[in-house]
């Protein structure tokens, strides 16, 4: 019993178990038991086949006793559509009828029939509404425990789900693609030889972004990127107060490296002094450019967009989101 208890508390388990519960009810005890279908006061055109082959055989049978052409025409025509399909496959001996029976009938159906004086014709009576109506409420009860059960899925399965949200690289990845890349040939400029867009989204305690610097020739010649380099506070995630700005030279023997900084680690003396061994320290701000240069190439680091955030640390303290262009020059 404890087994079947822990496995009710899954909610799929319950909504499955739920739902054929609710089948097994509605089907078989409301629809089969409690409030079964029943035909009553069937007209022949909805017989069996061999029981309309026996219904037309009276038929013509009764015609060929009385002859009451009105009443045989009327019979005949309540088998509806199939009635001439039978007549056709019908051959002398069926039903002890003979040649001339089935002829003479025939010749009744295939030519015209004028109702004699003061014949009239009763209408079929249509079947009674107490069936239908009793397999309407069964389809009825059976929809609801279908409407009943699907919500018991929505609320115990699909409801419980976790809404997928988009990763912080996959937000970083979009907003790169919308930032806009510097026009430096509109600024006067010599068009850098690599332009890239690099951002980074609190969340992303892994990121650490390098870009290969290549000349138009495909020669190799550098690399540059950014990277977390200080954090603050404690828990996830990591609160990024710096992040190192990097240009490696491949004719240089020293890779270089700035620390762009929040406001409150560039003006905390214990923060700055000891990121000012990793590299240069420089404050952020929107639009402000970082330039970095080795023996034969020479990077500027734009900051397209910056967000900063405080909370229950210091105000400005650590980075939410941070876009930087990097545009590298060879030297001349």
């Amino acid at each position: 019993m404890d087994k079947i208890r822990e496995q009710l508390r899954n909610p799929l388990i319950s909504a499955i178990t739920g739902f054929v519960i609710g089948l097994i009810i509605g089907l078989p005890v409301l629809g089969w038991g409690l409030w079964p279908v029943k035909w009553v006061n069937a007209d022949p055109s909805q017989l069996r086949d061999d029981f309309k082959q026996e219904y037309l055989c009276l038929v013509i049978d009764s015609y060929a006793r009385k002859g009451d052409t009105a009443i045989a025409m009327q019979r005949f025509e309540a088998l509806g559509e199939s009635g001439g399909s039978l007549l056709d496959s019908l051959k002398p001996g069926t039903c002890n009828l003979s040649e001339g029976d089935i002829n003479s009938f025939r010749a009744l159906v295939m030519g015209p029939t004028v109702p004699l004086p003061g014949e009239t014709v009763v209408p079929t009576q249509p079947p009674a509404a107490g069936g239908g109506s009793r397999l309407g409420l069964v389809i009825l009860l059976c929809l609801v425990t279908l409407g009943v059960g699907a919500g018991l899925v929505y609320l115990l399965v699909l409801r419980k789900r976790p809404v997928k949200t988009e990763s912080p690289a996959g937000v970083a990845q979009d907003l790169n693609r919308q930032a806009e890349r510097t026009d430096y040939a509109a600024e006067g400029q010599e068009a850098p030889i690599n332009q890239f867009m690099t951002t980074y989204v609190m969340g992303d305690d892994l990121y650490d972004d390098s870009f290969s610097i290549d000349s138009p020739t495909g020669e190799f010649l550098g690399e540059c990127g950014v990277g977390i380099s200080e954090t603050i506070g404690v828990g996830d995630p990591k609160k990024v107060t710096a992040f190192e700005v990097w240009l490696f030279d491949k004719n240089d023997i020293q890779t270089v490296t700035k620390v762009l900084m929040s406001p409150h680690a560039f003006n905390d003396p214990a923060i700055r002094q000891r990121l000012e061994s990793k590299g240069e320290p420089v404050e952020v701000a929107k639009d402000r450019r970082v330039l970095l240069e080795t023996a034969t190439l020479q990077l500027e680091a734009r900051v397209v967009d910056v967000s900063l955030g405080g909370g229950a640390l210091p105000e400005n303290s650590y980075f939410e989101r941070l876009t930087l262009e990097l545009a590298v020059w060879p030297k001349s």
